[in-house]
């Protein structure tokens, strides 16, 4: 077991730097020469918080090769389990590959979760421009609020803002999906009685 009273903890800089000698680049959502300073999922800029790869209550070491540097809300996210490979391939399934935009992805996927499509597929590049659309969309990040202590709006509300901005440029309700995609699908597992073992167990 790890001793967390006399491991010492890597440097941010002792991190990046095994890292960047040991991964290819293209595998995360930050650039190295940034890697210090942004959240190596969502790419913001954040206090970067030591997350280990394989938990220290499973033996974990506290060392450069079995951290990652994320912000704390990606370190919540994190998964938890003793096989490293499944980090590689949560971080490189839900980073997305421009800075400052992993929320406003994410509030899309809410949007079409919530209303069975995407947010303003019927609008032109023209009517996103223009600053009707411009003043709407700041009218109604304005009507929102930041969770405290998060920093940024989360997915959900960045979806209210897009519905919200969307029926009042068009003039047209935004109507929910009677079932989202994915509760279709979770459905279909979630009610196969081969399933019931593992469900009951987490």
């Amino acid at each position: 077991m790890a001793n967390f009273k006399t491991d010492p903890s890597p440097t941010v800089d002792e991190i990046v730097a095994y890292w960047s000698a040991h991964a290819q680049e293209e595998f995360f959502a930050v650039d190295w020469a940034e890697a210090h300073e942004r959240c190596w999922r969502c790419a913001y800029k954040s206090k970067l918080q030591r997350c280990h790869i394989v938990p220290a209550s499973r033996d974990g070491a506290f060392v450069p090769s079995n951290v990652v540097l994320l912000c704390g809300r990606c370190h919540r996210d994190a998964p938890n389990c003793t096989d490293s490979r499944l980090m590689w391939t949560w971080m490189r399934s839900t980073c997305v590959p421009l800075y400052e935009t992993f929320l406003v992805s994410r509030g899309i996927q809410e949007y079409h979760r919530m209303f069975g499509r995407y947010p303003f597929a019927s609008l032109t590049p023209e009517d996103l421009t223009s600053p009707l659309f411009k003043k709407i969309l700041d009218e109604e990040r304005q009507e929102t609020v930041i969770h405290w202590g998060e920093g940024r709006r989360n997915p959900a509300t960045l979806a209210c803002i897009y519905a919200r901005t969307e029926e009042r440029f068009t003039g047209r309700c935004v109507v929910p999906a009677s079932q989202s995609v994915d509760e279709e699908v979770l459905r279909s597992i979630m009610f196969n009685p081969a399933f019931a073992d593992l469900l009951a167990i987490l």
